[in-house]
């Protein structure tokens, strides 16, 4: 998309002059600014990236990160900073929801682009994070690009250290073909390490804890009995190194302790569950219409009512699910292994046209996304899901209603404000075309000025020609001495009489280009009249 174009020309520009983008567009050959949902081809990118590194004269893998360290700041000044703040507490986290971040933005530049009938789509990249017991973890990076991975080390270096104020390093283990998901992908394995990093503040903090907890534990004493102190204890002990992949400081556990009720020391959560599930099956599959249960075979167990109503196959407990259903997102086999290896990212689930009623073969065929869940008692995989639905268009196109999805499914007021959405980017895309439009009429307008000034000065002297444009009134000279040559063309009109026109635009053209190199060369005014 143009955002990640217009996100090069501006590091470029801010980092290294206008001259310098100038130079590596024209190099590259491609236009001086792009349109944010416009639809570029990587080629461009990808020539842009090849340009810089000789221009710069600096090894791609940095420029790439350079660039995705910039990429980072760029999405935070474009509005994206909130969004990105709340994806998970730690980078753990923040890493494992990069790809339901991914899918939101493509509802909306998939919108977008079908609102122009353009029929390509958002092609993000796939992140999926595997916990070390030392601390450290392996990111593995999925992408249908080649060659741009180090970009990644610079964009999550840049959001650890801004939103965590933990510095990482990253370092390449493992570079190979794509095998665990369909289709020849690039798989990137980072191994990415963490170090805290402590504000001076934070340091003096740290330093005096020690007299802080103590002071504290004395006031504590007196008010909790023995069995809550134990409690609070073992409850930190435990839950202290799950929260976050990274080691905290002493001093920020004891922060993270809540005084609650009577004084009361509780750290974190503990949720209390019924000896026994107090919902029917038939309130069940009413009230999550959109679900289904499978097991390791992947033969279906349960399926909610709706998707039973648009997949009449599903009533029939026992079918094999990979024959009703193709998996989209993330491009895996149909397997339980493959599944559970994802299990943290969203699934985009498709249905089959060859195994749907008649009544669906001329429809788009339905999408649903959503999360899996492995229950290890019974050995089955629940996948909570919802129609994958971006406008009222899609909705109409399948034949479906607004109350096919249940009233607490956020599906409902999403498609509904991704219409309003719809409308305001088309309307701010429309604008982006009209700016640019004017941009290049500007553009010309200095160009034919740069011109008319110069047809000026070859009539007027240059000071002579400024007073005049200012509406200032042009004194006479005065010089003492001075030499003027009067010429013409002899027998100009008999020349004329005898020759055709083009000779004679040829011979006065041929005529007046030595005049004005030898009155450049001698420096001295040229009048024509």
């Amino acid at each position: 998309y143009g955002f990640i174009n217009t996100c090069l020309k501006s590091l470029v520009v801010e980092k290294y002059g206008e001259e310098t983008w100038e130079k590596l567009r024209l190099q590259a050959g491609v236009q001086d600014s792009f349109l944010t949902f416009e639809v570029y081809k990587d080629e461009i990118t990808m020539q842009l990236v090849d340009k810089a590194c000789k221009i710069l004269g600096v090894p791609a893998d940095m420029v790439l990160r350079e660039f995705g360290e910039y990429f980072f700041e760029f999405c935070k000044r474009s509005g994206y900073d909130h969004m990105l703040r709340t994806l998970g507490g730690n980078l753990y986290e923040f890493i494992e929801n990069l790809d339901a971040l991914h899918s939101y933005l493509s509802l909306s530049y998939q919108a977008i682009l079908l609102s122009f009938v353009f029929p390509q789509e958002m092609n993000a990249p796939s992140f999926r994070v595997e916990k070390n017991d030392d601390g450290s973890m392996h990111l593995h990076y999925y992408s249908d690009r080649r060659g741009l991975c180090h970009i990644v080390p610079g964009i999550i270096g840049a959001a650890a250290l801004d939103f965590f104020n933990i510095e990482i390093s990253m370092e390449i283990v493992n570079q190979t073909e794509e095998e665990e998901r369909t289709g020849k992908k690039e798989h990137i394995v980072f191994l990415v390490t963490q170090n805290p990093v402590f504000s001076y503040k934070e340091r003096n903090e740290f330093s005096s804890s020690s007299q802080y907890l103590a002071d504290s534990d004395k006031k504590n004493e007196n008010q909790l009995n023995k069995e809550d102190l134990e409690r609070a204890k073992n409850t930190i002990g435990d839950r202290g190194s799950s929260v976050c992949p990274v080691k905290k400081s002493h001093w920020k556990t004891i922060r993270g302790i809540i005084t609650l009720g009577k004084g009361k020391l509780l750290r974190g959560f503990d949720p209390v569950y019924p000896k026994s599930l107090w919902i029917d099956t038939k309130t069940f599959c009413n009230g999550l219409p959109f679900h289904m249960v499978f097991d390791k075979e992947l033969r279906v167990k349960q399926a909610g009512v709706s998707i039973q109503k648009i997949v009449p196959g599903l009533q029939t407990m026992g079918i094999y699910l990979d024959h009703y259903f193709s998996i989209v997102h993330p491009e895996v086999p149909f397997t339980i292994s493959s599944i559970q290896k994802f299990i943290n990212s969203q699934f985009v689930f498709q249905t089959r046209r060859e195994m749907m009623p008649e009544s669906w073969k001329q429809r788009p065929m339905l999408e649903l996304r959503g999360q899996m869940i492995w229950m290890e008692s019974l050995q089955c995989m629940l996948y909570l899901c919802s129609p994958l639905l971006r406008t009222l268009h899609e909705l109409e196109e399948r034949q479906m209603h607004i109350a096919d999805i249940a009233p607490h499914d956020v599906t409902r007021d999403l498609i509904l404000l991704n219409q309003q959405r719809l409308a305001e980017m088309e309307l701010s895309n429309q604008l982006e075309r009209k700016k640019e439009e004017l941009r290049i009429l500007s553009k010309h307008l200095e160009e034919e000025k740069k011109k008319t000034e110069a047809l000026l000065y070859a009539m007027l002297p240059q000071h002579v020609a400024n007073q005049l444009k200012e509406g200032k009134r042009v004194e006479a000279g005065e010089f003492k001495e001075c030499t003027i040559l009067f010429s013409d063309v002899v027998t100009f009109t008999n020349i004329c009489a005898q020759c055709e026109p083009i000779q004679i635009v040829l011979m006065l053209n041929s005529m007046y280009l030595r005049f004005d190199r030898l009155t450049t060369v001698h420096d001295v005014y040229k009048v024509c009249t």
